[in-house]
């Protein structure tokens, strides 16, 4: 019976938390008064050109695979060079060496995205002026639909060939 009314207390409680929740209400301009607050300035950000550019960087990244490979690799030279700049001592270099070029490896994965971000934001830009902005998203998903299907042929190909 003890176990019963600690239960029924505890759901006692949500109750009323979720009451008082429920109660307040947050003003409609809340967060943008937020970042008002915090930065000096305001700036408006188009909803509708990030997610075009967005899909058409998915399709560039998906249709080039050799070029994202390739700028993989070049990433990841770059890094390890530069890393290897900043250590005087040899035998300090190489005790850290397979997490450094694992993490340098990550990095040059993560950086990739860059190039093909840049690229899908020009054609994003060139189909929104072209053809509007519904258009653009419309191409970037049918492009991003494409270019998976290329990638994926791409790949059962290239297993099927060995």
């Amino acid at each position: 019976m003890e176990e019963l009314q600690i239960s029924n207390n505890a759901v006692k409680f949500i109750v009323i938390i979720i009451g008082l929740t429920s109660q307040t209400q947050l003003p409609q301009d809340f967060h943008q008064a937020m970042l008002t607050e915090i930065l000096p300035f305001s700036f408006e950000l188009d909803t509708i050109a990030i997610a075009g550019a967005s899909l058409w960087s998915l399709a560039l990244y998906l249709g080039f695979s050799p070029v994202r490979e390739w700028v993989i690799l070049q990433l990841n030279r770059w890094f390890n060079f530069a890393e290897r700049s900043l250590y005087t001592s040899q035998s300090e270099f190489e005790k850290t060496r397979k997490a450094r070029e694992s993490q340098n490896a990550f990095y040059a994965s993560v950086f990739s995205i860059l190039p093909f971000l840049v690229i899908g934001g020009l054609l994003n830009w060139g189909v929104e002026i072209s053809l509007g902005s519904s258009w653009a998203i419309s191409m970037g998903i049918l492009a991003c639909m494409g270019c998976g299907v290329y990638e994926l042929g791409r790949r059962d190909g290239e297993s099927s060939g060995k």
